[in-house]
């Protein structure tokens, strides 16, 4: 379990250091970042985790994807599309910005709860929070909010993926919704990795670099 809980904040804190190191600016390289995130996430979910859910539970499971996706559309009017690569706040705004961290939180706590019983979902979380971490760091480096309000908005975000994990680990009623727990997170994923990959592609043109880094993706993720 204690890779579970370090790995997604290592992720985030990899996503600060490469922002404040070496202050990427091109875009591109972060948008195939971006896709391949989004494609290892939908492997990650579409190989290992979709199956063993369906494998324990065929019936009612769809229900609970589709209840995901319902809610990872709701988050997403607070977020404003940070998951897949989006900041649509006021830079000049000093304030906490709760919203995107409330929405987030959500997001992150729930995908931790089913990673003890799929390991292989923890892959598909800290690859996806990589780029978020650094999206999100970005904009806050641009933006004039105080950088302790920055650093403890990070620190926050990366503690909710192992907070879900830990309240899986000792809440006993966790295990008794877990099946359906884990439909509404693979409902959440597969919107959120979906949107990153259509979005990733700009004006529907072929793009050979995205395809590559996409197909390199699903290998892994079938690999692992």
């Amino acid at each position: 379990m204690l890779i579970n809980i370090v790995l997604p904040i290592l992720s985030v804190v990899l996503g600060f250091l490469i922002v404040l190191i070496l202050k990427p600016k091109q875009s591109k390289n972060l948008k195939l970042l971006l896709a391949f995130s989004g494609a290892f996430l939908l492997s990650i979910t579409v190989f290992h985790f979709l199956p063993e859910v369906y494998h324990e539970d065929s019936h009612s499971v769809g229900v609970f994807i589709m209840a995901g996706i319902l809610l990872q559309i709701i988050l997403e009017f607070f977020s404003k599309g940070a998951e897949h690569g989006h900041i649509h706040l006021d830079k000049n705004d000093k304030s906490f910005p709760w919203l995107l961290f409330v929405s987030l939180s959500i997001h992150s706590v729930l995908e931790g709860i089913p990673v003890d019983g799929h390991h292989n979902l923890i892959y598909g979380i800290i690859i996806h929070k990589l780029p978020v971490a650094i999206i999100l760091a970005t904009f806050f480096r641009a933006s004039k909010m105080k950088t302790s309000k920055a650093i403890a908005f990070l620190l926050l975000f990366a503690l909710m993926t192992p907070l879900g994990v830990l309240i899986a680990a000792n809440f006993s009623i966790i295990h008794t919704y877990y099946t359906e727990i884990s439909g509404v997170v693979i409902g959440i994923l597969l919107h959120i990795s979906t949107t990153i990959l259509f979005e990733s592609n700009e004006n529907h043109k072929f793009n050979i670099s995205k395809l590559l880094t996409i197909i390199i993706a699903i290998v892994i993720a079938y690999l692992i």
